[in-house]
Formats: structure tokens, sequence, C-alpha cells
């Protein structure tokens, strides 16, 4: 089973950078491996629904991202390592939230949506004070 682990997150103040990692290890239900997957954060603050912050197709060459954290986040991979990044500049308080990598075969036209990915990392959180 592939499962990731997130880390990098904490407390910063508004407006500073901090960057999540994802390292991703096993193999999913059918055999295949990290690096064939397409990869995405989501966030969720409590009594509050997850939403999906970004994604990236297995070879890195589409990206997506909530209108919210555009210019301000960028997503990246590194297969070799396994891992997925979350780099977050200019962070908002409205970013504090608990962060979630997940991982799945969505299609380009679905890698927004949560029900397509099939394993998720156990979630981080991320606090930004004002």
């Amino acid at each position: 089973q592939v499962q990731g682990v997130e880390s990098g997150g904490g407390l910063v103040e508004a407006g500073a950078s901090q960057r999540l990692s994802c390292a991703a290890s096993g193999r999913t239900s059918s055999g295949r491996t990290f690096s064939g997957n397409a990869w995405a954060w989501f966030r969720q603050n409590p009594g509050a629904e997850r939403e999906f912050v970004s994604s990236i197709t297995w070879n890195g060459v589409t990206r997506y991202y909530r209108e919210s954290v555009k210019g301000r986040f960028d997503i990246s991979r590194d297969n070799a390592k396994n891992t997925v990044y979350l780099e977050m500049n200019n962070l908002k308080p409205e970013d504090t939230a608990v962060y979630y990598c997940a991982t799945g075969f969505p299609s380009i036209a679905r890698m927004r949506v949560e029900s397509e990915y099939d394993y998720w990392g156990q979630g981080i959180q991320v606090t930004v004070s004002s």
C-alpha cells in the first residue's frame, strides 16, 4: 500500500514561507509504484470540509492550484526521492489548516477531486499567526 508521511508544518507568522514534504513508500494494490501517480495536497479546518489546494501529474508537467493560493504556492515532486513538496510563500492566516498529501490515478480533468485519490498521509498542522 502506498503511504505518504508529511513533514515541515508548524507555526509561522503571516508573510513567512514554509515547505511541506510528503515522502511516499510502498505500492498500490495493483502493484504500481509512486512514480506513476498523481499527487495532491488538500487541507482542512475543524468543522469544515476538506478542500483542494494543489495537484501535480506523475511527470510534473501539469499542476493545478486553488485560486486563493495561485502565485504563492508551488507544488513539485522528485520521483527519485519519492517525495512531493508544497512550497508556501507569503502565508496568510486563512492558510491555517491541517494539510494532507494524497496520491492516486485521476484523469487530468479530475485532479482537483478528493475522491480520485486513494492513499492519504496522516496530515500535518500549519498555523499562520497574524
